[in-house]
């Protein structure tokens, strides 16, 4: 038996059913707004533009059922039901709990970041991280979501994607560094297809800064049973401590690792 709560929806019409959908992801919009960094009713309102009254009738819903809670200064953070749904959804993602020794004996063998991370749409969501020991802070972080086609850990996903839809993803990573303000990083359509099709041959992929200045990583896929692509797997530094002679030693490496993985996933 499941000791999750049942859960009562009311019958309602056609017009409650929409105003209830809008109402719930408003609530989630907010907080998402709030994981994001605001923590004041203010910007949390102009973030949704919802009125100052909606913004705090919403707040304090949230803090009621636990999703919400203020600090001692007044700001509003995460609250524990979020931490609990977060257990649950890693609980709920196996791969993570398995690939965790494996990720672990990489990190110590390389003293680099290593990452792991599955695709969602267009982007690369990272299930797990254990930092370098080259005291270097990188901007990723589990449950942070980047571009696929930007990151080593996405074009190693991309292996498994079909190359017909590689010119979107591409264009869907140059639009998203132009959204944050960012120049995009990534080499023209026709170098970056070439790289591809020579990382698809090889079985593991490298990125030289193409997602982070200063960041090189070598990446490898994770596969099921049948040889599909479900997972990745990335070890990246600094470019000081990251030459291409070392990234050619490190891709039958890591390619290793995700091989170890994938045996032990299925």
């Amino acid at each position: 038996m499941s000791d999750l709560p049942q859960v009562h929806i009311p019958e309602s019409d056609e017009s409650d059913k929409v105003s209830g959908a809008q109402t719930l992801l408003r609530g989630l919009s907010l907080l998402e707004c709030v994981a994001a960094g605001a923590s004041d009713a203010r910007s949390i309102g102009a973030r949704l533009g919802t009125p100052r009254s909606t913004t705090h009738r919403m707040l304090s819903a949230l803090m009621r059922a636990g999703y919400l809670r203020q600090s001692a200064i007044g700001t509003y953070l995460l609250g524990p039901k979020v931490i609990e749904l977060g257990i649950r959804a890693m609980e709920q993602r196996p791969m993570a709990a398995v690939a965790r020794p494996f990720l672990e004996t990489l990190a110590a063998q390389t003293g680099d970041t290593v990452h792991l991370g599955v695709r969602e749409a267009a982007e690369v969501f990272y299930l797990d991280k254990i930092p370098g020991t080259r005291g270097l802070e990188m901007r990723s972080r589990v449950g942070f979501r980047m571009p696929i086609a930007s990151t080593g850990i996405g074009r190693a996903l991309m292996l498994g994607i079909d190359p017909s839809a590689w010119p979107t993803l591409y264009q869907s990573a140059i639009a998203a560094k132009q959204r944050a303000g960012e120049s995009p990083l990534l080499p023209p359509w026709e170098e970056y297809e070439r790289t591809m099709v020579g990382y698809c041959e090889q079985g593991w992929v490298m990125d030289l800064e193409e997602n982070e200045l200063g960041v090189r990583c070598v990446a490898a896929p994770l596969h099921d049973a049948r040889g599909t692509v479900i997972g990745a797997i990335s070890v990246a530094t600094a470019v000081p401590y990251m030459s291409l002679e070392r990234m050619r030693e490190l891709g039958p490496v890591v390619l290793q690792a995700a091989h170890d993985i994938s045996v032990a996933l299925n």
